[in-house]
């Protein structure tokens, strides 16, 4: 899915026109990445958490090469779904997981 997909799903469902549509999820996505940049969490009830992580210093090797390289610190962005998002995408799993472990 992408950017032009929520607007265009805003813009059926909610009544929006494309440009209200367009604005609103820019600014949905402003705010996030202003948030996240100041390094604090975003947590989205339902959906889950993007958390800004430090990342320290440290050796690496070129895996092409197998020569030793420092990797510079680092800020990385981690996502941990909330549960209510793993039970979704585990719906069609559940039933066939049950299924297997009855056929023992």
């Amino acid at each position: 899915m992408t950017k032009a997909d929520i607007v265009e799903h805003i813009y059926e469902r909610v009544g929006f026109s494309k440009k209200e549509s367009a604005e609103l999820v820019e600014k949905v996505f402003d705010i996030i990445k202003e948030t996240l940049s100041e390094g604090e969490k975003v947590k989205i009830s339902g959906f889950g958490n993007f958390v800004v992580r430090q990342k320290n210093a440290r050796k690496g090797r070129n895996p092409q090469t197998g020569e030793e390289i420092r990797l510079a610190a680092r800020r990385v962005l981690t996502f941990k779904p909330s549960l209510v998002l793993k039970t979704i995408l585990n719906e069609d799993e559940a039933p066939a997981a049950s299924e297997a472990g009855g056929e023992r």
